[in-house]
């Protein structure tokens, strides 16, 4: 059956500011009993990983501040013990120097030298060896002065310091200087120890 617009009435389009009605809105689909209980349940599973995660947190860093104070006491026992043995290091060789006359020796050659009066205390646990060639002399322009041999007739002499002995000798640089401190070192090798001049 053909429907046409009745007479006198032809369709036209809607002129600008004319009201055309709109076709009403489909009805909303209603969720079923099903989605609303997985989202429900999905939901709650997050909650709980959120939950998990925080309370995990905690646990792991509870867990990192016992490791860390109890790797600290580990720590802070090992480290007290080598700062132990660097001083022993330090002190096994105590070095005392002081000012003194060149008292020339047989084999002076007439040259200008300086000398200073050095002790050595062995208050390590082993056997050290004593060599004027182990010791040099610093002045206070922060030059170094090797020793001289056989120059001032008190020269330090080649032994080997037991622990507990000491040894005092002569050390002696060329030329005149203000010597500031002497430095020993046990078989030319290592830091060193150092007596300033008194």
């Amino acid at each position: 059956m053909n429907h046409q617009p009745p007479s006198g009435h032809h369709s036209h389009p809607p002129q600008p500011g004319q009201y055309v009605p709109y076709p009403p809105p489909p009805p909303r689909k209603r969720l079923g009993t099903g989605a609303i209980v997985a989202i429900t349940l999905g939901s709650v599973f997050a909650a709980l990983i959120v939950l998990g995660a925080l309370v995990g947190g905690s646990e792991d860093t509870g867990r990192k501040d016992v490791t860390s104070v109890g790797s600290r006491e580990p720590d802070a026992k090992p480290a007290e013990k080598p700062a132990a043995p660097e001083k022993a290091e330090e002190k096994p060789v105590e070095v005392t120097a002081k000012r003194t006359a060149f008292s020339p020796s047989v084999l002076h050659d007439g040259g200008t030298y300086t000398s200073v009066s050095v002790t050595v205390t062995n208050r390590g646990g082993k056997t050290i060896d004593i060599n004027p060639l182990y010791f040099s002399i610093t002045d206070t322009t922060g030059s170094k002065h090797t020793a001289e041999l056989g120059v001032d007739e008190r020269q330090m002499d080649t032994v080997d310091l037991a622990p507990g002995e000491k040894i005092t000798g002569v050390i002696t640089g060329e030329g005149a200087f203000a010597p500031k401190y002497v430095t020993y070192v046990d078989g030319l090798l290592g830091d060193g120890t150092r007596g300033d001049v008194s």
